[in-house]
């Protein structure tokens, strides 16, 4: 099937060999390259589409963002999605960052296009085939610290790190790191303050239970970036999503470790990740590599 990108098509579907959409008339060939194969989903500032690039010999597969500029009807959300391809085009040398293919407006469409990562996100990982072990925790966590690091060291924090984000590409089993929409440039002018009166419904600061206080008040430090990687790591042992951990009615503190079978010295580590205060927590993806080196070392 072939899939219609006009935000209002109100019959998107349609035969494969369609050049033009039976419903809305729109062309159904993106930049005249594009294929749009089916709808992913919707986030903050537009559509996410599966696509084939026929432009090759032998089409490939890409993920293509559209943001609708006509219906968002704010030049920040257009500053923003360009801000990310920026951002990827910055980071472009990361092999663990799905790479820029292209970026052009048609129709009053702005478009992102990305290499596809074939693989299963962690979330659908633990969903079929169950929860991770401390080992496995704990190599999870240092490919995404690595990660996390180079994407620091361009002055960037991600303020989306979850389950659904994080990528094992199948051909080798190495984790990838996905959807820079919500990135923020720690030394750029374009600052939270910038975001201030903006809805939060309308241009997220991140997912609720993984984004630390801190940044649900738009003011996202790197870490930030380490405290929503730590509640990832307790979703990968526990299957839970933070709205179902418990909490302690006496203190109100999440209960991030009970029924964990995991030893105390990484059970400390998880902990100071997970620091509601940014201050008691690590500052950065190479400190907690460090206290994992040592808890590696001394096991």
């Amino acid at each position: 099937m072939s899939y219609c990108f006009n935000p209002d098509c109100s019959k998107p579907v349609n035969n494969i060999q369609n050049l033009i959409c039976e419903a809305c008339g729109a062309k159904l060939l993106l930049g005249d390259r594009y294929q749009i194969l089916r709808f992913i989903g919707k986030g903050g500032f537009g559509n996410t589409f599966l696509a084939a690039d026929v432009s090759h010999l032998q089409p490939s597969l890409c993920v293509i963002k559209q943001l609708n500029a006509k219906r968002q009807n704010s030049s920040m959300g257009r500053k923003l999605f360009e801000r990310e391809a920026k951002i990827l085009r910055q980071i472009g040398d990361n092999c663990h960052i799905p790479q820029l293919i292209d970026y052009f407006e048609e129709q009053e469409q702005f478009y992102l296009v990305q290499d596809y990562i074939y693989g299963q996100n962690l979330q659908q990982e633990v969903t079929k085939q169950g929860v991770l072990n401390e080992t496995q925790t704990k190599q999870a966590l240092q490919e995404l610290l690595l990660i996390l690091q180079q994407v620091h060291s361009q002055n960037i924090i991600h303020r989306d790190v979850k389950p659904s984000n994080i990528i094992r590409r199948r051909k080798d089993g190495k984790l990838m790191l996905i959807d820079f929409g919500m990135v923020e440039e720690q030394a750029s002018d374009f600052t939270s303050k910038n975001l201030a009166g903006i809805a939060v419904s309308e241009y997220s600061v991140g997912t609720r239970g993984y984004a630390p206080p801190e940044q649900l008040a738009l003011r996202p430090v790197y870490a930030s970036d380490i405290y929503s990687l730590g509640v990832t790591a307790i979703y990968l042992m526990k299957g839970k999503k933070p709205a179902n951990i418990g909490i302690n009615p006496m203190t109100g503190e999440v209960m991030w470790l009970k029924d964990l079978d995991i030893s105390d010295s990484f059970g400390n580590i998880l902990l100071k990740m997970l620091e509601v205060s940014v201050k008691n927590r690590y500052q950065s993806a190479e400190k907690v590599l460090q206290a994992l080196s040592i808890v590696n070392y001394s096991f």
